[in-house]
This record gives C-alpha cells, sequence and structure tokens, in this order.
C-alpha cells in the first residue's frame, strides 16, 4: 500500500506543484494571486489483487484532500514556472524523464517516466491551464510488488475563488 502511495503522490505533486505558468510559443498562462480551490476525483484505480475495501480507502483517502483551499500571492504567481517544476521531478529526490513536454497556450500535454523511493512509473498528465482555472487528468501506470499493472488516473480541477482570506478568518 505505501509504494502505491507513493504512485499517487507522484502524480499529485507534480499536477499542484506544476499548473501555474507556462510558457512557449503559444502564449504565457499565469495562474491569478488569490485563494484557489483544488478538487480531487478519482477516475480509476485498478490494481490487482488488491481488496475492495483497500481500494475504497484510496478513493476516500485521496478524494479526502478534495476542497483543499490554498492563498497563491502575486510574488508566489510570478515565480511559478512549470518547466522548473517538470525538471526538478516529484518530492525529495525524484526524477522524471518527460518524452513529451508541450506546456503552454493554456494547455498542458506531458508524458514520461518517474522514478522516487525505489518506485518507476510512467505518467501523464493533460489538460487546461488559465488564469482562473486549471482542469489536469493525471494517469499513472506501474508495476506493483504483488506483480501486474496497476493504473490510477485523477482528475484535478483548480479554481480561483477570490481574493486571500485573511490569517483565522471563518467562512460562515
Amino acid at each position: 500500500m505505501k509504494q502505491i502511495m507513493t504512485i499517487a503522490a507522484l502524480g499529485v505533486a507534480l499536477a499542484v506543484s506544476g499548473c501555474g505558468k507556462s510558457e512557449n510559443a503559444g502564449g504565457t498562462v499565469k495562474r491569478e494571486a488569490g485563494n484557489w480551490k483544488t478538487d480531487i476525483k478519482l477516475v480509476k484505480f485498478d490494481v490487482p489483487g488488491m481488496p475492495e475495501e483497500m481500494k475504497a480507502g484510496m478513493k476516500q483517502m485521496m478524494e479526502g484532500a478534495s476542497g483543499m483551499d490554498q492563498c497563491f500571492t502575486q510574488e508566489q504567481v510570478d515565480k511559478e514556472d512549470i518547466a522548473a517544476e517538470l525538471a526538478k521531478g516529484p518530492g525529495n529526490g525524484g526524477e522524471c524523464t518527460w518524452s513529451k513536454k508541450e506546456v503552454g497556450g493554456g494547455k498542458i500535454d506531458v508524458a514520461g517516466t518517474c522514478k522516487a523511493n525505489g518506485q518507476t512509473v510512467d505518467m501523464a498528465m493533460n489538460g487546461t491551464i488559465e488564469a482562473k482555472k486549471n482542469d489536469v487528468t493525471i494517469t499513472t501506470k506501474g508495476k506493483v510488488p504483488t506483480g501486474g499493472d496497476m493504473e490510477m488516473v485523477l482528475q484535478m480541477t483548480s479554481v480561483h475563488t477570490g481574493p486571500c482570506k485573511p490569517a483565522g478568518a471563518s467562512a460562515t
């Protein structure tokens, strides 16, 4: 289960860290500073031999991250660079080799192989990146320790919800 969590974390970390700013011939798209709400939907989770209750727990955990609010200051937005995030790879010590890295003009379409914590997975991310909304599908495929191939598909949608809320403010 820990290794499957590593695979899931790879996709989420790259998508969350990388979906702000992109540049290429298609133009620059910058996330708007302010509060962003991210929703995560587990579209597909296929792991041979995994009991249904563990699959349900994984789905609940992944979707439990939905509704996460993050405040991005103008300074943070100005420093975002998806190409640099993709080059760094996931987490501490992870690395990715991209066979496709098309980012720009409001779109992201990347694919490659990532390694972290002894795991190797094929990963693809595609979708749209706009000033007030990002919608990215992340597909990860790899081998599971018990044998067989696993596949996970996540849909991450982030929406700008307005200015950042002051620290300590509560929504009533």
